[in-house]
């Protein structure tokens, strides 16, 4: 056995803390288990995060992961992961938020990166709302509305509306996302959480409902930056350059801000939130500088638009042809090429972003840290609308690396994220650096959690 203290309340624990003290036999996945569900009960009717969860087989699942032997455990041994309902789970079903797949059955394998987790120990907890095969806006959904983990009245962002909710309400420690624009950072800032998309491919898309085979990423949500350490180590995000041993040192490093040129979205909490990161930085002895993305950066805007309508034209074929009277508007006008989308404009974007990505590394990789907006605002009030992905959109498809920072607050006092990013395939780095970023914004930010 070993020495930790199992608190009153273990929901409230991280997946790390949660780990250790189970991995160790200080505390049963059982008792682990009922401690979230007993969460979920008490929140469940306000966030509604769920699109399917059967306590039953949690508990059963946790007493197999209790027989385990304790030198048999895995890293991740035990602890609860919430799963987007578009990725394929072989005890659970995958609905997609779609009337084409209401009465889904479970599949019969798990999708790659399911499997990675199980092989790792993880318990499989439910499956998370998302707004229609991942593409459209909350007030299409077929099940109840997700609210914002510190707000019922305001979107959790989407798509990956249940994922976000559940890890910001302390349902689960950890939550799978997908991101195709900003589908994993939004509701990340939105519901002041740590969210993670890697660099594109980097973790396996098999078993993905597929909406962009350029732009679909695997995204994922902790309340920790150790939390991603781990999801990291997991999933094994090797960069080449090996990351040091010693944490971050913020003083005398050099950071970039890029507002990109999306920045007159930004509202006054984004405004607020930015000003006040480069001091905090700054304060920690950070050399801090504004730079401006080449001109030739703004056509992201249009590419990722034509990249979307092109691909959404071949992935909802199938359900189109299946039950296009079942099928949202908006996959119908994919398939239809109602946007009249030509092929020329997909080469000009395939072939366009494709040139500006070593740009992209080139300019990022001067700098130890690069930060940019995350989202417009703070959640936006209503559940119809999950919000604007204008800020993140460039990102993924420039398949760089993006990672949201919670810790500064809105006007109405609901959390704002900053993101950083870097070149692609330094995943690695970029949660090395927020392991020492997260803290001090969290701290100086502005922002605390009101429901924990």
């Amino acid at each position: 056995m070993g020495s930790m203290t199992v608190p009153t309340e273990p929901w409230r624990l991280t997946a790390s803390e949660a780990a250790t003290l189970m991995r160790n036999g200080d505390m049963t996945v059982e008792d682990y288990a009922k401690s979230l569900l007993s969460r979920i009960k008490q929140r469940d009717s306000e966030v509604n995060a769920w699109a399917y969860l059967n306590p039953h087989l949690v508990l059963a699942r946790a007493r197999e992961l209790d027989a385990i032997a304790p030198e048999k455990r895995g890293p991740l041994h035990g602890v609860a992961v919430g799963v987007k309902d578009v990725i394929l789970t072989k005890d659970m079903p995958t609905q997609h938020n779609s009337p084409i797949f209401v009465s889904n059955q479970p599949s019969t394998v798990d999708a790659g990166n399911i499997m990675t987790l199980r092989a790792n120990g993880a318990l499989i907890f439910g499956k998370t709302t998302t707004t229609e095969f991942a593409a459209c806006s909350q007030g299409d959904v077929h099940q109840n509305l997700t609210s914002c983990a510190h707000d019922p009245g305001r979107t959790p962002g989407g798509s990956s509306s249940g994922s976000g909710a559940s890890c910001g309400d302390f349902q689960v420690p950890l939550s799978l996302g997908t991101q195709t624009g900003g589908s994993t950072i939004r509701p990340g800032s939105f519901n002041g959480i740590y969210a993670f998309k890697p660099t594109w491919g980097a973790i396996s898309r098999e078993g993905l409902a597929q909406y962009s085979m350029t732009c679909d990423t695997l995204g994922l949500y902790s309340r920790s930056p150790e939390d991603l350490e781990l999801l990291s180590q997991v999933f094994q995000l090797k960069d080449d350059k090996p990351v040091p041993s010693e944490p971050f040192s913020v003083k005398g490093s050099k950071i970039a801000f890029i507002k990109t040129h999306v920045w007159p979205k930004a509202g006054p909490g984004t405004k607020n939130a930015w000003e006040k990161a480069k001091d905090i930085l700054t304060k920690e002895g950070a050399t801090v500088e504004e730079i401006d993305l080449p001109e030739e950066f703004a056509n992201f805007v249009p590419w990722h638009e034509a990249v979307l309508a092109g691909e959404g034209r071949t992935s909802f074929l199938g359900a189109y042809t299946l039950s296009k009277d079942l099928l949202h508007d908006i996959m119908q006008g994919h398939v239809e090429n109602k946007k009249n989308v030509s092929r020329k404009a997909q080469l000009e974007a395939y072939d366009g972003s494709a040139k500006l990505r070593p740009v992209w590394d080139d300019i990022a990789s001067k700098y130890d840290a690069v930060l940019t907006p995350s989202a417009v605002d703070e959640a936006p009030k209503g559940l119809d609308n999950t919000g604007d992905a204008s800020f993140c959109s460039m990102w993924t498809l420039l398949h760089a690396p993006m990672l949201n920072i919670p810790g500064f607050a809105g006007e109405n006092g609901l959390p704002i994220g900053l993101s950083l990013v870097s070149p692609r395939y330094t995943d690695q780095n970029v949660v090395h650096v927020a392991k020492t970023i997260g803290p001090l914004f969290e701290k100086e930010g502005g922002w605390t959690r009101k429901n924990a």
